[in-house]
């Protein structure tokens, strides 16, 4: 596949294993699949669903949905801007309307897209069909092309499916933080004989586990590899964060000199080492985690 130079990506994306004493006592080996160095702007797991979306949308204007710090969208600004599209972005809560945007809002605005704000109840129910067409017709984008919230459709999934190639033959198991469970959905599908998919959910709730089915039925038609979900470390829910997990992330980042971004990220890597500690990875296998996200300055 050729790609417009702007989107022009580091693949396959760099892999490394670094030492660390919590994983080597247990005899586990930890690489880290470096997805953040993909694309400066469209960074790790966004490029690898957004592409396929934007080639689908064919220059059509792109409307999206997310929260106020949601990674997605400020991807989906910048390829807008990148590429000459139009992007708009529908955002949980119409009380941000009246209020100062925050850094990653504000991003999004910087980089051309037209935020619309709408109520929760509105939000929760943006996939009716009869309420997508208010919305588009509200933001004045009747003709466009939509993606869904976090990016995660079946053509998210099968451009996720590359990340589980590439890891074919270096780990046993391949860890990745979800959100939408899109990338688990591809990279599950991905993976080798023997070799597994472990999510890290960051948000609340237990209702992955469906929406990661049902990704894979319309993506390929059925289940494909195996996966788990481990919903312990989510923190308390989605851009939620506590100063045990800041100070192990801090920890992380001297030790290994990644920055570790901290709403998926950080939460990925506190998931793997309490699972090597339980004793969860057979001595002698190596795991690897998916870097999927680099911190966002402001």
């Amino acid at each position: 596949m050729t790609h417009p130079a702007a989107l022009r990506p580091r693949l396959p994306s760099p892999l490394r294993e670094v030492a660390d004493d919590r994983f080597a006592r247990h005899g586990v080996r930890l690489l880290l699949k470096r997805d953040d160095l993909i694309h400066p702007e469209l960074i790790g797991n966004k490029w690898r669903k957004l592409v396929p979306n934007l080639e689908a949308a064919a220059g059509r204007p792109i409307v999206t949905f997310g929260g106020a710090y949601s990674n997605h969208l400020r991807a989906t600004a910048a390829a807008g801007r990148l590429l000459g599209l139009t992007t708009v972005g529908v955002v949980r809560g119409d009380e941000l309307a009246d209020r100062p945007l925050n850094p990653s809002l504000a991003r999004c605005a910087a980089d051309g897209m037209r935020l619309r704000f709408v109520d929760r109840s509105t939000y929760r129910r943006k996939s009716d069909p009869a309420t997508l067409t208010a919305v588009l017709r509200a933001a004045g984008a009747e003709d466009a092309y939509v993606v869904p919230e976090g990016g995660s459709n079946a053509a998210a999934v099968r451009g996720c499916r590359a990340l589980g190639e590439e890891l074919r033959g270096h780990a046993e198991v391949a860890a990745v933080a979800c959100g939408t469970g899109g990338t688990l959905a591809g990279l599950a599908a991905g993976l080798g004989p023997g070799e597994r998919a472990l999510g890290i959910p960051v948000l609340k709730g237990g209702f992955l586990a469906a929406g990661i089915r049902s990704l894979q039925q319309t993506a390929f038609g059925g289940p494909r590899g195996d996966w788990s979900l481990d919903d312990r470390f989510h923190f308390g829910g989605y851009a939620r964060t506590t100063p045990a997990l800041d100070a192990f992330a801090e920890d992380f980042e001297q030790r290994h000199g990644l920055p570790v971004e901290r709403l998926y990220v950080a939460k990925l890597l506190y998931g793997l080492v309490a699972l090597v500690e339980e004793g969860t990875f057979t001595p002698g296998s190596a795991v690897a985690a998916v870097i999927t996200g680099a911190p966002f300055g402001g």
